[in-house]
């Protein structure tokens, strides 16, 4: 999650906790970055109003990485500038509003969904490799 007001982390962090998920926190796009380019994220979530890089900027970074991540676009502006997933890159943008905790929540739960089950590591033993006895 990326947003230059910690308070605004703070909070979406404690509600996407509670239930549940792990969430790592960056206080700039730059340090979002950094930190995408040396691990992989089921979910980013990003405000758009940031210094030095906004959230579409971030967002055309963030696919050269991994272009198939899920990316929800949050921003207090996205009514006024007219904010889209057409015109942002992201898979989802959100008004910042009273309701943005529950749009947030069914956001995230709607990109989780959707994502393919991991793969975990095989339990199971190889397969016998078969070989022909010769008579």
């Amino acid at each position: 999650m990326v947003d230059d007001n910690n308070m605004g982390l703070i909070a979406r962090r404690s509600v996407l906790e509670e239930l549940g998920y792990e969430v790592h926190t960056c206080g700039s796009a730059s340090e979002a970055l950094d930190l995408c380019a040396k691990r992989s994220f089921d979910i980013v979530i990003t405000d758009y109003k940031m210094p030095k890089m906004n959230g579409i900027e971030f967002i055309k970074g963030l696919r050269k990485l991994q272009n198939d991540l899920s990316i929800v676009l949050i921003s207090g502006f996205a009514d006024t500038l007219g904010l889209n997933e057409g015109n942002t890159g992201a898979d989802i943008v959100l008004q910042k509003s009273n309701n943005e905790v529950t749009s947030l929540i069914r956001a995230v739960n709607r990109l989780m969904r959707k994502m393919p089950p991991r793969k975990s590591p095989s339990t199971a033993k190889p397969p016998k490799s078969q070989t022909r006895k010769s008579s």
